[in-house]
């Protein structure tokens, strides 16, 4: 027997909701595109015909044809709005950074249990093609036991950004490391687990800017591995996303996940070279043999897909299957992130 579609609707047409959510939902054979909401104007009819528009949150979350509820709005918003999405009787879906602080995160837990809806984090980057790769070669061995591993998030952008909520100090999830921190904490702690402890720095360099942007996770694990996940707003010439040594090797990747760009530019999920990394993307994969010779080799990775995020969600709500991002993965996310500089954080 077929099951029936997800219905969901969208809090905000913004970038998130036209590039990272809107494409998946109206593709993927598992969801019915059903509302959006839109305060001023109207535009995602244009691209989405039969796609509900309301003004505001409130008449969303009283369509009760509604089943799942994609949290996507300011960060500051999260907490309030996944609240009122699971008291109305939906599911949620919650964009990183998911709150503000770990009683906030509890807060709705509680909710959700009480209400017996769930919540599904956001994380879309553990489907980046250059991180399965990565994950791929460590899960194989050939790297031997890890020593040190590095994760980094590079950009250029001397000048504030546009979204004021990002770059303004009253807000506490504001600043780089709620911005590009959770991607990298995701993806160390859906690879390594727990780790023993953390150690966080940032730094402001800006010019004006009124929150930090660069910062820098040093997590410490059993057994000597040491892990490094730094994001920085001003680096002109952006360095490897991946470098990771072993005892029998190492493995080196860039950032070359296509998926956002081609989101951006009008590609659909659907389209055949979604997802595909282009020629000259390779890892470099280092292998130290039994005799002492290095064996050096490049890979290519395998396609990018976002849209596994999504079946995730469908196989939890409808075979009730496990969610692979726990709410113990956002928790250590969390205390990461409101820690202190130079505090010793043992999640």
């Amino acid at each position: 027997m077929e099951k029936p579609k997800i219905n969901t609707g969208i809090l905000s047409f913004g970038m998130s909701g036209r590039v990272f959510h809107a494409p998946f939902i109206y593709t993927n054979d598992h969801f019915n595109f059903t509302a959006v909401v839109e305060r001023t104007t109207k535009t995602a009819k244009d691209i989405y015909p039969g796609v509900k528009s309301y003004d505001s949150v409130t008449d969303l979350l009283a369509d009760d044809s509604i089943e799942l509820v994609i949290v996507n709005t300011p960060n500051y918003t999260h907490f309030e709005f996944a609240k009122e999405s699971l008291e109305a009787g939906k599911h949620v879906l919650l964009e990183k950074p998911a709150v503000d602080n770990l009683d906030q995160l509890d807060k709705l837990s509680a909710i959700s249990e009480k209400t017996g809806k769930k919540i599904f984090f956001y994380q879309n980057r553990r489907y980046d093609s250059h991180f399965m790769q990565m994950k791929d070669i460590i899960e194989s061995g050939q790297l031997g036991k890890l020593i040190e591993v590095h994760m980094r998030f590079d950009r250029y952008n001397m000048a504030l950004g546009p979204k004021k909520f990002k770059e303004n100090s009253q807000y506490v999830s504001s600043g780089v490391a709620y911005d590009l921190g959770p991607h990298l904490l995701d993806q160390a702690f859906s690879l390594f687990g727990k780790p023993s402890k953390i150690i966080k720095t940032t730094a402001i360099n800006r010019p004006a800017s009124q929150v930090p942007d660069y910062f820098n996770f040093h997590l410490i694990y059993p057994h000597n591995l040491h892990v490094f996940l730094t994001g920085n707003l001003l680096v002109a010439d952006p360095q490897s996303a991946f470098v990771v040594h072993g005892s029998k090797g190492s493995f080196i990747k860039k950032m070359v996940d296509v998926q956002e760009q081609q989101l951006i530019d009008g590609m659909l999920p659907t389209a055949p070279g979604y997802g595909i990394e282009p020629e000259g993307s390779e890892g470099k994969l280092t292998v130290v043999d039994g005799n002492g010779e290095k064996q050096t080799s490049l890979l290519v990775a395998r396609k990018g897909d976002y849209n596994r995020l999504f079946n995730a969600v469908h196989e939890s709500l409808r075979d009730h299957a496990a969610y692979p991002i726990t709410i113990d993965h956002i928790k250590w996310q969390i205390e990461s992130l409101q820690a202190p500089d130079f505090s010793i954080i043992e999640p």
